[in-house]
């Protein structure tokens, strides 16, 4: 069993893991068995995320709706805007200044808005890497510039990409898009983005919206229940 206590070896390869109770309730072994293309979520998936983090910071400098204003969902928010690449970073800084009677940097709101940002493990940057051996890799996130950004910065400084299709064979946001989870679009546009079968493509993601919608889609989907611990790595075991 791969752990984030044990690490990766360098020496070993991983393929899905077909006796993994959190596969084997979105997929058969012969499913698993069929799998060429795997897409990865982003937050909460690769990269740890706590959302509490930036509520708490905007709260400190003056922003009391902040329980109201972000939703990961909603897309009529500033939040969701930014995400979906409906508004500019700037045009978000902007919106989010008439909430405060204080005026804010650009820096002292990315860094309160970059604060959910948590940490990307190594071992599962190791997993990714031993899984280019079996399967194509991809990765698909709703996201925005501003946390962009942050998280490209921090993937180079940790571990040497100077970006993420050094790490992936392709990689999509939703603000570069201007489309997102979980509409049926995003999930057409990267199957003929990369020409890939559905049936043989598993989609990876924390979030039961963008599980269903990529289902819609065709393709093959999982859930990751974080709140049950759930973890990519629970997914994959070394290849005999």
């Amino acid at each position: 069993m791969i752990t984030e206590s044990s690490g990766i070896p360098d020496t070993e390869t991983f393929i899905l893991n077909t006796d993994s109770p959190i596969l084997t309730r979105s997929l058969s072994a012969t499913e698993a068995s069929s799998i060429k293309n795997l897409i990865f979520d982003f937050g909460g998936v690769i990269c740890n995320i706590d959302v509490k983090r930036t509520e708490k910071r905007f709260k400190e400098l003056g922003l009391q709706e902040f329980d109201t204003e972000y939703s990961v969902v909603e897309r009529n928010t500033i939040f969701g805007k930014l995400e979906e690449g409906a508004i500019t970073p700037q045009e978000f800084r902007h919106s989010i200044r008439k909430f405060f009677s204080r005026p804010l940097s650009d820096q002292q709101i990315d860094d309160a808005w970059n604060e959910l940002l948590l940490d990307i493990p190594e071992p599962r940057i190791r997993l990714l890497e031993s899984l280019r051996h079996n399967y194509r890799i991809f990765l698909l996130s709703n996201s925005n510039e501003i946390h962009y950004q942050k998280f490209r910065q921090d993937l180079r400084d940790k571990y040497g990409y100077s970006g993420f299709e050094e790490l992936f064979e392709k990689a999509w946001f939703s603000y570069a898009l201007k489309l997102k989870k979980p509409g049926r679009a995003i999930f057409d546009f990267v199957l003929k983005d990369r020409d890939l079968n559905p049936s043989e493509t598993l989609f990876i993601d924390d979030t039961l919206q963008h599980v269903e919608g990529a289902r819609s889609a065709g393709m093959n989907a999982c859930l990751l229940d974080l709140k049950a611990g759930h973890n990519i790595l629970d997914l994959f075991v070394a290849k005999q």
